[in-house]
Protein backbone atom coordinates (compact mmCIF):
# COMPACT_ATOMS: atom_id res chain seq x y z
CA UNK A 1 0.00 0.00 0.00
CA UNK A 2 1.53 3.15 -1.05
CA UNK A 3 1.48 5.71 1.68
CA UNK A 4 -1.36 8.36 0.34
CA UNK A 5 -3.04 5.57 -1.20
CA UNK A 6 -6.98 5.79 -0.02
CA UNK A 7 -7.96 2.69 -1.18
CA UNK A 8 -5.54 -0.49 -1.54
CA UNK A 9 -6.76 -3.55 -2.70
CA UNK A 10 -4.46 -6.66 -2.02
CA UNK A 11 -4.94 -9.88 -3.38
CA UNK A 12 -8.78 -9.66 -3.38
CA UNK A 13 -10.06 -13.41 -4.11
CA UNK A 14 -14.11 -13.68 -4.03
CA UNK A 15 -14.98 -17.23 -5.61
CA UNK A 16 -18.36 -18.12 -5.98
CA UNK A 17 -19.30 -22.09 -4.62
CA UNK A 18 -21.82 -23.76 -6.85
CA UNK A 19 -22.68 -26.90 -7.83
CA UNK A 20 -20.79 -27.29 -10.73
CA UNK A 21 -17.78 -25.97 -9.03
CA UNK A 22 -15.89 -23.04 -7.77
CA UNK A 23 -16.44 -20.48 -9.75
CA UNK A 24 -13.15 -17.81 -9.26
CA UNK A 25 -14.64 -14.81 -10.46
CA UNK A 26 -12.05 -12.67 -8.60
CA UNK A 27 -9.04 -14.40 -8.10
CA UNK A 28 -6.35 -12.04 -6.89
CA UNK A 29 -6.28 -8.50 -7.86
CA UNK A 30 -4.25 -5.54 -5.89
CA UNK A 31 -4.43 -1.86 -7.04
CA UNK A 32 -3.92 1.56 -5.12
CA UNK A 33 -5.91 4.65 -5.65
CA UNK A 34 -5.51 7.74 -4.15
CA UNK A 35 -7.66 10.84 -3.13
CA UNK A 36 -9.06 12.97 -6.64
CA UNK A 37 -7.52 10.15 -8.41
CA UNK A 38 -9.47 7.70 -10.97
CA UNK A 39 -9.23 4.12 -12.03
CA UNK A 40 -10.89 2.11 -13.93
CA UNK A 41 -11.54 -1.35 -14.46
CA UNK A 42 -12.16 -2.40 -18.17
CA UNK A 43 -12.73 -6.46 -19.60
CA UNK A 44 -15.34 -7.96 -21.43
CA UNK A 45 -18.16 -9.20 -19.32
CA UNK A 46 -17.79 -11.45 -16.77
CA UNK A 47 -14.24 -10.72 -16.47
CA UNK A 48 -15.00 -9.75 -12.43
CA UNK A 49 -15.12 -5.97 -12.98
CA UNK A 50 -18.68 -5.74 -11.22
CA UNK A 51 -17.82 -8.55 -8.29
CA UNK A 52 -14.32 -6.50 -7.60
CA UNK A 53 -16.79 -3.53 -6.77
CA UNK A 54 -18.95 -5.38 -4.55
CA UNK A 55 -16.23 -7.13 -3.00
CA UNK A 56 -15.06 -3.59 -2.22
CA UNK A 57 -18.00 -2.41 -0.14
CA UNK A 58 -19.31 -6.26 1.26
CA UNK A 59 -21.79 -6.61 -0.87
CA UNK A 60 -21.24 -10.20 -2.53
CA UNK A 61 -24.27 -12.06 -3.12
CA UNK A 62 -24.40 -15.38 -2.11
CA UNK A 63 -23.22 -18.23 -2.50
CA UNK A 64 -19.91 -15.75 -3.35
CA UNK A 65 -18.09 -14.98 -0.73
CA UNK A 66 -14.12 -13.54 0.10
CA UNK A 67 -11.95 -15.80 0.01
CA UNK A 68 -8.89 -13.90 0.59
CA UNK A 69 -6.77 -10.93 0.31
CA UNK A 70 -7.54 -7.64 1.72
CA UNK A 71 -9.14 -4.58 1.42
CA UNK A 72 -8.02 -1.03 3.18
CA UNK A 73 -9.70 1.95 3.93
CA UNK A 74 -7.85 4.67 5.55
CA UNK A 75 -5.31 1.83 6.48
CA UNK A 76 -8.88 -0.53 7.93
CA UNK A 77 -9.56 -3.93 6.14
CA UNK A 78 -13.48 -4.07 5.22
CA UNK A 79 -12.91 -7.39 4.77
CA UNK A 80 -12.58 -8.15 8.27
CA UNK A 81 -15.42 -5.22 9.14
CA UNK A 82 -18.70 -6.16 10.87
CA UNK A 83 -22.02 -5.74 8.56
CA UNK A 84 -23.03 -2.85 10.88
CA UNK A 85 -19.44 -1.12 10.64
CA UNK A 86 -19.64 -1.81 6.82
CA UNK A 87 -23.08 0.14 6.63
CA UNK A 88 -21.60 3.26 8.56
CA UNK A 89 -18.98 3.56 6.04
CA UNK A 90 -21.12 2.62 2.99
CA UNK A 91 -22.80 5.71 1.49
CA UNK A 92 -21.16 7.97 3.97
CA UNK A 93 -17.47 7.21 2.83
CA UNK A 94 -18.01 5.26 -0.10
CA UNK A 95 -21.00 5.14 -2.59
CA UNK A 96 -21.83 3.11 -5.69
CA UNK A 97 -24.09 4.47 -8.51
CA UNK A 98 -25.08 1.41 -9.72
CA UNK A 99 -25.40 0.27 -13.74
CA UNK A 100 -29.64 0.44 -13.67
CA UNK A 101 -30.27 3.28 -12.67
CA UNK A 102 -34.60 2.12 -12.42
CA UNK A 103 -34.05 -1.06 -10.86
CA UNK A 104 -31.94 1.31 -7.79
CA UNK A 105 -34.26 3.56 -7.25
CA UNK A 106 -37.68 3.07 -5.36
CA UNK A 107 -40.48 3.75 -7.65
CA UNK A 108 -43.14 4.92 -5.49
CA UNK A 109 -41.08 7.10 -3.84
CA UNK A 110 -39.92 10.80 -4.63
CA UNK A 111 -36.23 11.23 -6.11
CA UNK A 112 -35.91 13.96 -3.47
CA UNK A 113 -37.14 11.80 -1.09
CA UNK A 114 -34.75 9.14 -1.40
CA UNK A 115 -31.59 11.72 -1.76
CA UNK A 116 -32.63 13.03 1.49
CA UNK A 117 -33.29 9.71 3.09
CA UNK A 118 -29.82 8.76 2.64
CA UNK A 119 -28.46 12.10 3.84
CA UNK A 120 -30.75 11.78 6.96
CA UNK A 121 -29.32 8.60 7.99
CA UNK A 122 -25.73 8.91 7.30
CA UNK A 123 -25.68 12.93 8.47
CA UNK A 124 -28.38 13.19 11.12
CA UNK A 125 -29.43 15.81 9.61
CA UNK A 126 -33.50 17.45 10.23
CA UNK A 127 -35.81 16.56 7.39
CA UNK A 128 -35.92 20.10 6.21
CA UNK A 129 -32.12 20.63 5.55
CA UNK A 130 -31.86 17.06 4.51
CA UNK A 131 -34.77 18.43 1.45
CA UNK A 132 -32.53 21.00 0.77
CA UNK A 133 -29.43 19.48 0.62
CA UNK A 134 -31.00 16.62 -1.78
CA UNK A 135 -32.35 19.98 -4.12
CA UNK A 136 -28.44 21.32 -3.66
CA UNK A 137 -26.85 17.73 -4.73
CA UNK A 138 -29.24 17.60 -7.85
CA UNK A 139 -28.54 20.95 -9.09
CA UNK A 140 -25.10 20.25 -8.63
CA UNK A 141 -25.54 17.50 -11.01
CA UNK A 142 -27.17 19.48 -13.88
CA UNK A 143 -30.70 18.75 -13.22
CA UNK A 144 -32.99 21.78 -13.98
CA UNK A 145 -35.94 23.04 -12.16
CA UNK A 146 -34.05 20.76 -9.30
CA UNK A 147 -36.64 22.27 -6.28
CA UNK A 148 -39.46 21.03 -9.18
CA UNK A 149 -38.00 17.92 -9.99
CA UNK A 150 -37.65 17.01 -6.47
CA UNK A 151 -41.15 16.09 -6.06
CA UNK A 152 -40.85 13.88 -9.19
CA UNK A 153 -40.90 9.73 -9.44
CA UNK A 154 -38.02 8.14 -11.25
CA UNK A 155 -40.53 6.92 -13.88
CA UNK A 156 -40.88 11.13 -14.89
CA UNK A 157 -36.82 10.94 -15.64
CA UNK A 158 -35.14 9.96 -18.80
CA UNK A 159 -32.68 7.19 -18.50
CA UNK A 160 -29.86 10.15 -18.00
CA UNK A 161 -31.59 12.16 -15.73
CA UNK A 162 -31.91 8.77 -13.73
CA UNK A 163 -28.67 8.35 -13.83
CA UNK A 164 -27.59 11.78 -12.31
CA UNK A 165 -30.09 11.34 -9.11
CA UNK A 166 -28.33 7.81 -8.88
CA UNK A 167 -25.09 10.33 -8.76
CA UNK A 168 -26.68 13.28 -7.20
CA UNK A 169 -27.49 10.27 -4.00
CA UNK A 170 -24.17 8.99 -3.98
CA UNK A 171 -22.34 12.37 -3.56
CA UNK A 172 -25.01 13.80 -0.55
CA UNK A 173 -22.63 12.35 2.21
CA UNK A 174 -19.61 13.85 0.52
CA UNK A 175 -17.80 10.26 0.32
CA UNK A 176 -14.11 10.06 -0.20
CA UNK A 177 -14.62 7.49 -3.10
CA UNK A 178 -17.70 6.74 -5.88
CA UNK A 179 -17.68 3.42 -7.32
CA UNK A 180 -18.96 4.10 -11.04
CA UNK A 181 -19.94 0.36 -12.28
CA UNK A 182 -21.11 1.04 -16.16
CA UNK A 183 -22.41 3.82 -14.98
CA UNK A 184 -23.36 5.17 -18.76
CA UNK A 185 -23.96 1.50 -20.65
CA UNK A 186 -27.99 2.09 -21.28
CA UNK A 187 -27.23 6.00 -22.71
CA UNK A 188 -27.22 7.18 -25.59
CA UNK A 189 -23.85 9.22 -26.54
CA UNK A 190 -24.97 12.38 -25.96
CA UNK A 191 -26.26 11.43 -22.81
CA UNK A 192 -23.08 9.21 -21.89
CA UNK A 193 -20.91 12.46 -22.78
CA UNK A 194 -23.32 14.51 -20.31
CA UNK A 195 -23.13 12.27 -17.22
CA UNK A 196 -19.16 11.90 -17.45
CA UNK A 197 -18.81 15.51 -17.81
CA UNK A 198 -20.79 15.63 -14.60
CA UNK A 199 -18.50 12.87 -12.70
CA UNK A 200 -15.15 15.00 -14.20
CA UNK A 201 -16.40 18.29 -12.52
CA UNK A 202 -17.79 16.21 -9.49
CA UNK A 203 -13.68 15.00 -9.05
CA UNK A 204 -12.60 18.47 -9.74
CA UNK A 205 -14.87 20.20 -7.52
CA UNK A 206 -14.33 17.72 -4.97
CA UNK A 207 -11.51 16.04 -4.59
CA UNK A 208 -13.67 12.39 -4.47
CA UNK A 209 -11.73 9.99 -5.74
CA UNK A 210 -13.55 7.21 -8.61
CA UNK A 211 -13.09 3.59 -9.42
CA UNK A 212 -14.86 2.88 -12.79
CA UNK A 213 -16.20 0.18 -13.81
CA UNK A 214 -16.24 -0.12 -17.98
CA UNK A 215 -15.85 -1.78 -20.81
CA UNK A 216 -16.36 1.41 -22.55
CA UNK A 217 -12.59 1.71 -23.34
CA UNK A 218 -13.64 5.70 -25.08
CA UNK A 219 -14.85 6.09 -21.70
CA UNK A 220 -11.72 5.40 -19.99
CA UNK A 221 -9.41 7.27 -22.22
CA UNK A 222 -11.44 10.16 -21.76
CA UNK A 223 -11.41 10.25 -17.43
CA UNK A 224 -9.07 7.25 -15.92
CA UNK A 225 -5.54 7.69 -14.36
CA UNK A 226 -4.88 4.33 -14.14
CA UNK A 227 -6.06 1.16 -15.64
CA UNK A 228 -6.43 -2.56 -14.86
CA UNK A 229 -7.24 -4.91 -17.78
CA UNK A 230 -9.10 -8.17 -16.13
CA UNK A 231 -9.86 -11.15 -17.97
CA UNK A 232 -11.45 -14.56 -16.94
CA UNK A 233 -11.22 -12.83 -12.84
CA UNK A 234 -7.62 -12.43 -13.08
CA UNK A 235 -5.60 -8.30 -13.57
CA UNK A 236 -3.82 -9.13 -16.77
CA UNK A 237 -2.64 -5.39 -17.11
CA UNK A 238 -1.90 -2.23 -15.32
CA UNK A 239 -0.44 0.79 -14.97
CA UNK A 240 -1.02 4.58 -15.88
CA UNK A 241 -3.74 5.35 -18.63
CA UNK A 242 -1.54 6.42 -21.33
CA UNK A 243 1.17 3.40 -21.35
CA UNK A 244 -1.96 0.84 -21.25
CA UNK A 245 -3.17 2.50 -24.39
CA UNK A 246 0.06 3.37 -26.11
CA UNK A 247 2.33 0.86 -25.06
CA UNK A 248 -0.02 -2.37 -24.74
CA UNK A 249 1.58 -5.39 -23.02
CA UNK A 250 -0.42 -7.86 -22.70
CA UNK A 251 -2.03 -9.29 -26.23
CA UNK A 252 -5.86 -9.29 -24.61
CA UNK A 253 -5.52 -5.14 -24.03
CA UNK A 254 -4.08 -5.35 -27.90
CA UNK A 255 -7.09 -6.98 -28.80
CA UNK A 256 -9.39 -4.62 -27.05
CA UNK A 257 -7.59 -1.85 -28.60
CA UNK A 258 -7.38 -3.39 -32.10
CA UNK A 259 -11.63 -4.10 -32.08
CA UNK A 260 -12.54 -0.16 -31.82
CA UNK A 261 -12.48 1.73 -34.78
CA UNK A 262 -9.98 4.70 -35.00
CA UNK A 263 -10.78 8.20 -36.81
CA UNK A 264 -7.08 8.24 -37.54
CA UNK A 265 -6.96 5.56 -39.84
CA UNK A 266 -10.39 5.07 -41.07
CA UNK A 267 -9.18 6.30 -44.60
CA UNK A 268 -6.39 3.65 -44.62
CA UNK A 269 -8.64 0.64 -45.18
CA UNK A 270 -7.88 -0.51 -42.17
CA UNK A 271 -10.47 -3.76 -40.66
CA UNK A 272 -11.51 -4.23 -37.23
CA UNK A 273 -9.63 -6.94 -36.06
CA UNK A 274 -11.99 -9.06 -33.42
CA UNK A 275 -10.72 -11.15 -30.75
CA UNK A 276 -11.23 -14.30 -31.93
CA UNK A 277 -13.30 -17.27 -29.29
CA UNK A 278 -14.95 -16.55 -26.09
CA UNK A 279 -14.14 -16.47 -22.50
CA UNK A 280 -13.30 -19.47 -21.11
CA UNK A 281 -15.12 -20.72 -18.44
CA UNK A 282 -14.40 -19.90 -14.50
CA UNK A 283 -15.16 -23.26 -13.30
CA UNK A 284 -12.76 -25.29 -15.88
CA UNK A 285 -9.89 -22.37 -16.93
CA UNK A 286 -7.12 -23.66 -19.12
CA UNK A 287 -4.21 -24.78 -17.94
CA UNK A 288 -1.43 -22.16 -18.25
CA UNK A 289 -2.58 -18.63 -19.50
CA UNK A 290 -6.43 -18.36 -19.44
CA UNK A 291 -6.07 -16.21 -22.84
CA UNK A 292 -3.67 -18.44 -24.46
CA UNK A 293 -6.63 -19.88 -26.47
CA UNK A 294 -7.41 -17.31 -27.93
CA UNK A 295 -4.23 -15.67 -28.13
CA UNK A 296 -1.98 -14.88 -31.45
CA UNK A 297 1.33 -14.89 -29.77
CA UNK A 298 0.66 -17.87 -27.26
CA UNK A 299 3.41 -20.70 -28.36
CA UNK A 300 1.61 -24.09 -27.87
CA UNK A 301 2.78 -26.30 -26.51
CA UNK A 302 5.02 -24.06 -24.44
CA UNK A 303 4.92 -21.88 -21.58
CA UNK A 304 1.70 -20.32 -22.60
CA UNK A 305 -0.29 -23.48 -21.90
CA UNK A 306 1.79 -24.78 -19.41
CA UNK A 307 2.62 -22.01 -17.00
CA UNK A 308 0.43 -19.29 -15.47
CA UNK A 309 2.34 -16.02 -16.06
CA UNK A 310 2.79 -13.65 -13.03
CA UNK A 311 1.65 -9.94 -13.02
CA UNK A 312 4.77 -8.16 -11.74
CA UNK A 313 4.91 -5.36 -9.64
CA UNK A 314 6.43 -2.72 -11.70
CA UNK A 315 4.19 0.82 -12.30
CA UNK A 316 3.11 -1.06 -15.41
CA UNK A 317 2.89 -4.20 -15.52
CA UNK A 318 1.28 -7.37 -17.31
CA UNK A 319 0.95 -11.06 -16.97
CA UNK A 320 2.05 -12.32 -20.28
CA UNK A 321 5.33 -14.38 -21.17
CA UNK A 322 5.91 -12.06 -24.05
CA UNK A 323 4.82 -8.87 -22.84
CA UNK A 324 8.24 -7.46 -24.73
CA UNK A 325 7.36 -9.09 -27.81
CA UNK A 326 3.37 -7.41 -27.24
CA UNK A 327 4.80 -4.13 -26.84
CA UNK A 328 7.29 -4.18 -29.95
CA UNK A 329 4.26 -4.66 -31.88
CA UNK A 330 2.16 -2.02 -30.60
CA UNK A 331 5.42 0.53 -31.52
CA UNK A 332 4.66 -1.32 -35.25
CA UNK A 333 1.31 -1.15 -35.44
CA UNK A 334 1.41 2.87 -34.50
CA UNK A 335 3.47 3.06 -38.05
CA UNK A 336 1.54 0.69 -40.18
CA UNK A 337 -2.35 1.30 -40.78
CA UNK A 338 -3.24 -2.23 -41.51
CA UNK A 339 -0.92 -3.78 -38.64
CA UNK A 340 -0.51 -6.90 -40.74
CA UNK A 341 3.57 -7.45 -41.44
CA UNK A 342 3.97 -6.81 -37.66
CA UNK A 343 1.46 -9.48 -36.39
CA UNK A 344 2.44 -11.82 -39.40
CA UNK A 345 6.17 -11.24 -37.90
CA UNK A 346 4.67 -12.13 -34.21
CA UNK A 347 3.19 -14.88 -35.04
CA UNK A 348 6.59 -17.01 -35.97
CA UNK A 349 7.53 -19.21 -33.23
CA UNK A 350 10.99 -18.22 -31.33
CA UNK A 351 13.65 -20.41 -32.33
Amino acid sequence: MTTDALLSVQGLRTWFHTDAGVVKAVDGISFDLSRGEVLAIVGESGAGKSVTAMSIIGLVPDPGRIESGKVLWKGRDLVRLSERELRGIRGAEIAMVFQDPMSSLNPVHTVGRQISEMVRLHRRLPRRQAQDRAVEMMELVGIPHASRRAGSYPHEFSGGMRQRVMIAMALSCEPDLLIADEPTTALDVTIQAQVLEVLQEIKQRTGTAILLITHDLGVVAGMADQVVVMYAGKPVEKGRTADVFYRSRHPYTLGLLSSLPRVDLRDAGQRLRPIEGNPPSLVHLPAGCSFHPRCRFARCPGPCSEEEPSLGTSDHCAACHFSEEVARVEVAMMHDATGEPAVREARRPSS
